[in-house]
C-alpha cells in the first residue's frame, strides 16, 4: 500500500479531461432504472477507520490499526487484501438496501445483483476485462478477513469476518460472463445498514482516479459532513487513512491533491502547524419539489387506470425527497418512468 499504488488510476482505460475518470453512462433521468434509485450511501465505520488498501497491485500485508480504542486487524488471502476500489461493491449492495429500506420494503444480507448494473452504477467500463476484475474484486472481498471492535447497530463485539460472507454466479452469458451474481453480506456490515449507520456519497466518488482521493474523501465526508469545516493534523490523516507511505511523501501527494482540487463538496488547503483544512463548497442548495405536467398525469392514468394519480405524484414525490431530491432533467419522465415500474410495464 506504498505510494506508488495510492497515486496510481483505477485499472482501465480512460481518462477524463479534467482528471477525473469520465462519466461513462450518463443518464438524463436516474429515477427511470432501478439501481439508479440508490443514491450512493457507504457504511460510517469503514469511512471512519482503514479497512481497505490504497495499493493497485497485490497487498498481502497483515494490518493493525488502533486508534481511540477501535482495534482493527485487516489479514489478506493470498489474491491480496480487498482495496478501496473494490469497496465499490459494498457501496452499491448498501445504496440498494437502503434504498429498500426507505420505501418499505423487506431487506436479507443477500442480495441478487445484475453485474452490469453494478458496472455502470459505480461508473466501470463494461468489457469484457471489467468483469473479470469484477470477479477478482469479489474474491478479495470473501477472502479478507477483518477482527475488529468496532461497534455497528449500537453493539460493539470483537469478530472476526469477512467483508462479504459469500458470493456467487448465478447465471452466464454464452461467453462465460457473469450476468448475474448472489451476494452475501457479513452480519457485521448488514448490522450498520439496519441501523443506518451510513452516509451519502457523491456520484462524483466513482469518477476519482486515485485510490487516496477516494480514501480523503471519505475521511471529509465523514469528519466534515454539513458541517462548514474539518480541521485535521497530517499525522493523524496519515494514521486514519491507512496510507503506508512516508509522511513526507504523504504531505506531498496531499500537496498534488489540493492543487489538482477534485475532492467532491469539499475543499482542500493547508493551515498553519501541520494541518489541513477540509471546507464544505458553497451552501446547500435546496431543490424545488419537481412539478408534473397534465400530459403526465394522462400518461400515468393510462398506465394505472382508476387510480388517483395525484395521490400518486405525492407518493413518488416522497421517494424522490427520500433517495436524495435529486434534481431531474425532465419531472414528466421520471414520474411516467416510476408509473411504469409500479405498473409493472
Amino acid at each position: 500500500m506504498g505510494s506508488a499504488g495510492e497515486t496510481g488510476a483505477l485499472a482501465g482505460p480512460g481518462r477524463g479531461v479534467d482528471g477525473l475518470l469520465p462519466d461513462r453512462h450518463r443518464q438524463g433521468d436516474f429515477f427511470l432504472c432501478d439501481f439508479f434509485d440508490a443514491i450512493p450511501k457507504d457504511d460510517i465505520a469503514s469511512m471512519e477507520h482503514p479497512l481497505f488498501s490504497l495499493a493497485t497491485r497485490p497487498d498481502r500485508r497483515i494490518l493493525d490499526y488502533t486508534h481511540n480504542g477501535t482495534r482493527i486487524t485487516v489479514t489478506p488471502s493470498v489474491r491480496g487484501l480487498a482495496t478501496i476500489h473494490d469497496k465499490d461493491i459494498l457501496i452499491f449492495c448498501i445504496s440498494q438496501l437502503m434504498a429498500a429500506l426507505n420505501a418499505g420494503r423487506a431487506v436479507s444480507r443477500t442480495l441478487q445483483l445484475k453485474a452490469h448494473d453494478l458496472l455502470v452504477a459505480t461508473n466501470r467500463e463494461t468489457s469484457g476485462d471489467a468483469y473479470r476484475r469484477l470477479r477478482d474484486a469479489f474474491e478479495r472481498l470473501a477472502g479478507t478477513r477483518i477482527t475488529t471492535n468496532i461497534v455497528t447497530g449500537e453493539i460493539e463485539t470483537t469478530a472476526g469476518f469477512g467483508l462479504i460472507e459469500s458470493w456467487e454466479i448465478v447465471r452466464k452469458s454464452r461467453g462465460g460472463r457473469m450476468v448475474s451474481v448472489s451476494v452475501t453480506l457479513s452480519d457485521w456490515l448488514f448490522r450498520a445498514v439496519l441501523s443506518k449507520s451510513v452516509l451519502t456519497l457523491s456520484r462524483d466518488y466513482f469518477r476519482l482516479r486515485k485510490p487516496l482521493e477516494r480514501r480523503i474523501y471519505e475521511l471529509a465526508r465523514k469528519h466534515c459532513g454539513r458541517q462548514q469545516v474539518w480541521t485535521v493534523s497530517v499525522d493523524t490523516l496519515l494514521k486514519k487513512s491507512g496510507s503506508a507511505s512516508p509522511r513526507r511523501v504523504f504531505r506531498a501527494m496531499l500537496r498534488d491533491m489540493i492543487k489538482a482540487g477534485h475532492l467532491p463538496d469539499y475543499d482542500m488547503s493547508e493551515a498553519p502547524g501541520d494541518l489541513i483544512r477540509f471546507s464544505l463548497q458553497g451552501q446547500m442548495v435546496e431543490i424545488s419539489p419537481p412539478v408534473v405536467s397534465a400530459a403526465a398525469h394522462d400518461a400515468a392514468r393510462a398506465l394505472m387506470p382508476g387510480m388517483d394519480v395525484h395521490a400518486l405524484e405525492a407518493e413518488w414525490r416522497g421517494v424522490w425527497a427520500r433517495t436524495g431530491a435529486q434534481r431531474l432533467r425532465s419531472a414528466d419522465a421520471a414520474f411516467v418512468g416510476w408509473i411504469r415500474k409500479r405498473a409493472g410495464g
